[in-house]
This record gives structure tokens, sequence and C-alpha cells, in this order.
């Protein structure tokens, strides 16, 4: 294999791919990336098992080929190189990287052993602006549970649910729901379906789309795999074999009514509040009386003391009632969002509520809403 290539084309390249790179496997291939040369150029490629990724970059090709080198050196050597072009080569079981004056010679693994990776059906199962998935990721994915916190895979996942026309995001931690539906551009037709993808390889997905300038990005799935396609790009994932909580379930219907407030300032009250709040339940309380026009937000403790601050309502509150959450919890959704208003929709003490944009909605927070429960204060 011979190739060369732009300095900042193989610095894209290996650092987009870098995000499927293993680094806990007791399969030292796995820590590395592939390097494809052929007529198109040069592909490069990684993978964990669980999700791969492939990027094209252009590249003059002198001889074809593949070779497999170490991720991490790779990774570190493309962003250090002087700005000339790089020459790579393989013989003799090693890799000679050149660049200007820069002169490194890489052990390598025999492509051979490289895992074969996934690759897309030929028909696409839809087509969704980049940006907008990007959003809706942003909006969705920070609500599911880490793999280390919990055995139910299914509260470890982001739901994506293709129906009539449009994209859900739903992720959930058992507590709080997170839920972002975008428009889809195209959708085969009876292609209708959900999928379950693991939320942080969907977090990883977002860096990626976040780096490309396409306009697109192509979804295919086919044996249990879910790919997205921008640009050079190509983003395999395994699919999390497990059931999805019935979400549409769990989203308050009957809410009695709303806490019209300013976004910025709730949250940056919560921000302060929390820091007196208990230790193990995070808790702030929200109070409002009927007529008042501001929501009373006070947290209590034993190891920290107490505070409380008043956050102005939009309009008066119609109702008494005295609710607790997890401050974090509303943090988390509020500074997710660009609206300057939300509306705080709220039935009961026990039940759960429901946070939505409000006036004047800002493009990127259009068809979001997040639930969250409430916390019992004994």
């Amino acid at each position: 294999m011979q190739i060369i290539c732009a300095r900042d084309d193989l610095t894209f390249g290996v650092r987009t791919v870098s995000y499927a790179l293993s680094v806990r496997s007791s399969m030292p291939i796995l820590g590395g990336i592939r390097l494809h040369a052929s007529e198109e150029g040069l592909q490069l490629g990684a993978t964990d098992l669980e999700r791969s990724i492939q990027c094209e970059i252009p590249a003059k090709v002198g001889e074809q080929g593949a070779v497999v080198c170490p991720g991490q050196v790779l990774a570190q050597l493309s962003t250090r190189l002087p700005e000339h072009e790089v020459t790579l080569g393989e013989t003799d079981g090693k890799a000679r990287l050149q660049c200007g004056e820069a002169d490194f010679e890489l052990l390598v693994h025999s492509a051979d052993e490289f895992p074969e990776l996934p690759a897309p059906p030929d028909s696409v199962l839809c087509r969704v602006a980049r940006e907008s998935l990007i959003q809706a990721i942003a909006q969705s994915a920070f609500a599911a549970l880490k793999a280390s916190e919990t055995t139910r895979l299914a509260l470890t996942g982001v739901d994506l649910l293709i129906r009539e026309g449009t994209l859900k995001l739903a992720a959930t931690n058992g507590y709080r729901l997170s839920v972002k539906q975008i428009d889809v551009l195209e959708l085969a037709d009876g292609h209708d379906g959900t999928y379950l993808v693991d939320a942080q390889i969907l977090n990883d997905l977002q860096r990626v789309l976040s780096s490309l300038a396409s306009d697109e990005v192509h979804i295919y799935e086919d044996q249990g795999y879910l790919h997205f396609r921008a640009g050079p790009v190509l983003f395999s994932t395994r699919l999390v074999q497990e059931q999805f909580p019935d979400f549409e379930r769990v989203i308050p219907k009957d809410s009695e009514f709303g806490l019209l407030l300013p976004r910025e300032t709730l949250l940056e009250t919560l921000r302060r509040v929390e820091i007196t709040a208990a230790e193990e339940s995070g808790a702030v309380t929200l109070k409002v009386m009927p007529k008042e026009t501001a929501v009373e937000i006070s947290s209590a403790s034993k190891e920290k003391g107490a505070g409380k601050e008043r956050v102005r309502l939009a309009k008066p509150a119609e109702k008494e009632l005295e609710i607790a959450f997890r401050a974090e919890y509303l943090i988390d959704a509020l500074r997710r969002m660009n609206s300057d208003q939300v509306v705080l929709w709220l039935s009961a003490p026990d039940r759960a509520g429901l946070i939505e944009p409000a006036g004047e909605i800002a493009p990127e927070d259009e068809g979001f809403l997040y639930v969250c429960m409430p916390v019992r204060l004994i």
C-alpha cells in the first residue's frame, strides 16, 4: 500500500473513525484503524464490534492495499504533523508515515485479521436533515442511563420511532422521559418501525455529524444494525435487542394548569437553589398560590442549610400546589432548550410534570417535550 494525501484530510478521517476504537477489548486488533487504499481513494475504518465508522478521504494511490495501524498512536500523530502532504506506505509488516521532515515507522496488524465491517442495504429507510438529527440526539439521549448504572438495557438506549412521516427519539431512566420529534424528508413505503440504539453510541454519532458539512443523513436498517450515512462517513451501530417502554402512555394528557416561566431565569434559579438540596434526593420544592405572580423554589438539608428564591410567572397561577422535583433533572432539560419561555404543566404533588417550550418557540425546540416524576418528601 502506498498513498499521498493532505494532512488535514488524514486528520479528519482519523479523528472521525476514532470514536469507534475499542479501548478495553482483549483483542488488540480492535484498537487499530484499518486503512484501505483503492481506486476511489483512502478508506479508514474502526470498530469495537458494537459500532463501526468508515470514512473516505481523497488520496493519490500509488499502490492499492490495506493495513491496520495502532489507532491511538495514529490519532495523536495526525494532529501534530507539520503542514505538508502525508506519504503513507506499508512494507515488511511496518507502516512508514512521512510528512515534511517528520518520519515515523509504525507497527501494524494484518488487515486480514480485522473484522468485516457491516454494510448498509441498497434501499434507504429514510432521509433526515443533518442539523435536525443532531438536535434530536442532544435533546433525547441525555435522559438515558449509562450501562454501568443498570442491568436493564432498554433504559440505556434511545428509541427511534419512525411513523407517519416523522422520526421520534425517546429516552428514559425510569424517572424522567425526554422526547424529540423531527420531520422525515423521505420514508420508504411500509417502513414504519422502532429501533433501539445505545445512547452513548448516539452521542458519538452526534459528534461525528457535527463535524460534517452534509445537509442530509441517510438511514438504513439491516440484520440488527442501523446505518447512518452522511457525506464521506458511514456510521453503523448494532441495535439493542430489548423492548423499550411504551413511552406514549407516560406523557401526561390531563394536566390541570401550566406555569409559564422565563427559561433562563428558571434555569439559573434552580442551579442556585440546588446547592442547598439534600444529597440523597437533590430535591427542590416548587410552591404556587392562586393568583400569585411568582413561584417559590426552595430546598433544605441538614448538612447544608436552606435556600429559596422566587421566579416571576408570565401569568398568575390558577391554583395552589406544592411539588418537589430532582433539580438535576429539571436543569438537564432546560439547558438543552433555546426558547425564552417554557411551560411546566402540573396537576398534583404525586403526578408527573411536563415541560414544553412556550411563547415564541425557538426552531431548535420544535417537537420537544420532557416528563419528570416528582420526588416524595417525608
